[in-house]
């Protein structure tokens, strides 16, 4: 049987031999795609402006959801402030703990009993929630482990324009659901997880979901479909 574990082998295998490779994303609504194992290890001046925005506006004890090999997690240590990292990979949370993280294999909604004064779900993070229906439900749990004036920072996308044609105009079937709740699995070599849900979610759905549970929404950094967006308790 495959490994079940294709982000944690990849992230083990290159903090040791620093050769790089690709983890393979297939998806059901769009073609394959690909991420350089290196990308996961990048330092804050190889960050994507949205990145490096979130981490400038991090601040008291953070939660790093999904921290992956940890280069969030790294930064804001360094900057002297408080870190706790999860992800569901085995191998992402050894890597992380050899990295001197504070780190916990879990699922975030699995989480309970703890308090931060900001949530960080980078590289589309807020697709954990799984489906647009379910992100109310995310953000009401997300909204319990937070002090007051706690802060969620989370970037998406709008995926509408996989959808558009040559004219502008867009195709959709409108009795497939929300376009932006995606299935997908990863592969890196022999090991393959199981299918997961993911959403993408437009900022006009992600503003109303997290206004009708109590947050003030900001969308403070938009790059082209792409955006980071602050949610705060009031």
């Amino acid at each position: 049987m495959a490994g079940k574990d294709p982000i944690g082998d990849a992230i083990l295998e290159y903090a040791k031999t620093k050769k790089p490779a690709d983890i393979i994303v297939s998806a059901d609504l769009c073609d394959d795609d690909i991420i350089p194992v290196e990308v996961l290890f990048r330092q804050y001046d190889e960050m994507p402006n949205i990145e490096q925005k979130a981490l400038t506006l991090s601040r008291g004890r953070i939660l790093d959801v999904g921290a992956g090999a940890g280069p969030h997690a790294l930064y804001l240590m360094n900057q002297g402030l408080k870190v706790m990292a999860i992800d569901t990979s085995e191998g992402a949370v050894q890597h992380l703990k050899q990295q001197g993280i504070d780190a916990q294999r879990m699922d975030i909604h699995a989480l309970k009993n703890e308090k931060f004064d900001t949530i960080l779900l980078l590289m589309n993070g807020i697709g954990i929630a799984g489906t647009l229906d379910k992100l109310p439900k995310f953000l009401m749990h997300l909204k319990s482990l937070l002090n007051p004036k706690g802060q969620i920072l989370c970037d998406s996308s709008d995926v509408a324009f996989l959808y558009e044609e040559e004219d502008g105009s867009y195709w959709m079937d409108l009795n497939a659901g929300y376009y932006g709740n995606f299935k997908f699995q990863m592969h890196y070599k022999k090991a393959s997880n199981d299918v997961f849900d993911w959403l993408y979610v437009d900022y006009d759905n992600l503003h109303k979901a997290a206004t009708a549970c109590g947050f003030t929404s900001k969308r403070i950094v938009v790059d082209e479909h792409h955006y980071l967006a602050q949610l705060s308790m009031p």
